[in-house]
């Protein structure tokens, strides 16, 4: 297998929404964004599967090792091995790799975030970078499509921290800010236990209309000239928008006992469709 197969596996076997948008790029940046995304499950699944807490942040710190290896342009993991002529051909920051890798680690550093101004930090590093990055290799001519980049990242971060908030309670995890349960009167101890109230019911239809703002902010954003290049974002944008959707349209309570998604078909047309008609 080689480095390009490994991360195009990676990314098949997630079964993510952003999968199906990468089928319409040209081979260079197919190959390129499949790198990215692979990198992002390596480290991400670093977390979510090391239960050891020491062997996890060992783990990490072998991770921004990798990076430095893949700037000094010898990496030893087939992922930064493939994203090598990315990172040469679009110039690609190692900062950015290295504030991936520091969103990932905050989940070991905390479970619970206070404000919303504490989870955009985390949203920042481990989704909008993600999002800049991306832009990039999809080109772009003006640089506000950064800034649509950015929004839109936090748009899809905080589409799966609403899709996944009964899943990431059973991993100890609640990432709602505190104030915000304490507003609607929510208990931590609702989620715990996975209650279905009507209080939290409003607490989520309320996390789904910033997401929608975020989304509507980043579609505001995008300059005219970089919609074209742009289409892969607006493909996932048009999947995920969709997600919340039919997550509003279930009952928001019902996140805490149930995954939303779309089937296989239905994305691949509203990918279809948003590609030719964006």
């Amino acid at each position: 297998m080689t480095p390009d197969q490994y991360c195009e596996d990676k990314a098949a076997k997630s079964g993510s929404s952003f999968y199906y948008s990468f089928r319409f790029l040209s081979p260079e940046k197919r190959v390129a964004i499949t790198a990215l995304y692979a990198f992002c499950r390596e480290v991400d699944d670093v977390v979510d599967e090391i239960s050891d807490e020491g062997v996890a942040r060992t783990t990490l710190a072998w991770w921004r090792n990798e990076v430095d290896q893949m700037y000094a342009g010898s990496p030893q993991h087939p992922v930064t091995q493939s994203l090598l002529p990315a990172v040469k051909s679009y110039d690609l920051p190692r900062e950015l790799f290295l504030e991936i890798i520091d969103g990932m680690e905050m989940d070991l550093d905390q479970a619970r975030y206070n404000t919303f101004k504490d989870l955009h930090l985390y949203c920042y590093r481990v989704a909008s970078v993600v999002g800049q990055l991306a832009a990039t290799i999809f080109g772009y001519t003006d640089r506000k499509t950064l800034k649509y980049a950015h929004d839109l990242g936090i748009a899809f971060q905080l589409t799966n921290i609403i899709r996944d908030v009964g899943e990431d309670a059973r991993r100890g995890r609640i990432y709602l800010p505190v104030d915000e349960l304490q507003r609607f009167n929510v208990p931590a101890a609702d989620i715990q236990n996975y209650r279905e109230t009507a209080e939290f019911k409003a607490l989520m239809n309320f996390q789904i209309d910033r997401a929608e703002q975020y989304y509507d902010q980043a579609m505001a954003l995008l300059p005219e000239v970089d919609k074209k290049n742009q289409r892969t974002g607006l493909v996932m944008a048009a999947i995920y928008r969709a997600t919340l959707a039919e997550i509003r349209l279930d009952g928001a309570q019902k996140v805490l006992n149930q995954r939303t998604s779309l089937t296989p078909i239905r994305k691949l047309w509203l990918a279809w469709k948003t590609w030719w008609f964006a």
